[in-house]
This record gives structure tokens, C-alpha cells and sequence, in this order.
């Protein structure tokens, strides 16, 4: 059984997301915010954050690593075979390193940092980033399909929607 620890108010819900989506049975580990967080989850996770994963001897930390490890144990069509593996792979990539650092920067300087700490200069950035990058995926879904490979949904899809 997987066993995810976090919370599904951090992006241990994306793990969350990943296994219902699998069918794989699971158990959320509960790790509470705050004081001591860090030091509860670090032995499933040396960098003392959620989520993190066990499955069986293995455990994994990050996200998206997570959800690809459990798409991988799911098999076709959530972790598709060949070319479109690799194609899941780019996709959450991308979801990590072009999407979410402009989502998140429009987010921490929109609604997130109180408000006194916001800067409207920022949130302006991302935001044009972010429309740049959503620009980028309008056109490879109008050009394919409905989800990101095509005509069935996978692990690169729940990715990218978790970010």
C-alpha cells in the first residue's frame, strides 16, 4: 500500500490525486503544519518538507516524482508506453520549471504575502509569463486533442493540473 505523507491542503494532494486516479490503494500519513513539521517528516523526506512517499522499501520525495513513480505502477493509459512516456515526461517538466515559477510568482505577489509585502511589479511579470506559457499549451491542446497526448487522459495531465 502507498503510503503519502502530507496533507491535502499541500501539494501532497497532487499524490492524492495521482493514486485515486491509479486505483492503487493508499493511506494519507498526516503531517501537520507548523512548528515541528519538518523534523516529523524527515525521515521519509531529508529536505524536512510534504509530500513524501513509501511505497513498500522505496520512498520518494517531490511531487511530481511521486505521481510518475505511481503512474509507472498503474501502467497504460495513466503512464502511456514509448514516445508518450517520454512526451509525460516533457509535459511535467514543463509544468514544473515554465508554469508553476510564473503562477507562483503572480500568486505569492497577488494573494498570498500579506498585503503589505506584495509587489504589484511582480504579480504583473508573472502573470505575463504565465499567459506566455498558457499560450504554449492552448496551442498544443488545440492541436491534439483534449488532454495533452492526445485522446486519453494520463499522468501528465493530473501534473500539469496539479500545478
Amino acid at each position: 500500500m502507498l503510503r503519502i505523507h502530507g496533507h491535502p491542503r499541500s501539494r501532497a494532494f497532487r499524490c492524492i490525486w495521482a493514486a485515486e486516479e491509479a486505483g492503487l490503494p493508499y493511506e494519507v500519513v498526516p503531517v501537520a503544519f507548523g512548528p515541528g513539521m519538518a523534523e516529523a517528516v524527515r525521515k521519509v523526506n531529508p529536505n524536512g518538507k510534504v509530500p513524501a512517499l513509501e511505497d513498500g522499501a522505496l520512498t520518494l520525495f517531490e511531487s511530481l516524482a511521486i505521481n510518475l513513480h505511481i503512474a509507472h505502477r498503474a501502467g497504460a493509459p495513466l503512464m502511456p508506453t514509448g514516445e508518450d512516456a517520454s512526451r509525460s515526461l516533457q509535459w511535467t517538466l514543463w509544468a514544473a520549471t515554465e508554469a508553476e515559477p510564473a503562477a507562483m510568482q503572480w500568486a505569492y505577489n497577488t494573494y498570498i504575502l500579506a498585503a503589505e509585502k506584495r509587489d504589484a511589479a511582480q504579480a504583473a511579470a508573472g502573470a505575463a509569463a504565465l499567459a506566455a506559457r498558457l499560450a504554449v499549451l492552448e496551442a498544443h491542446l488545440a492541436s491534439g486533442g483534449p488532454w495533452l497526448l492526445g485522446a486519453a487522459y494520463g499522468i501528465a495531465d493530473c501534473n500539469l493540473a496539479g500545478v
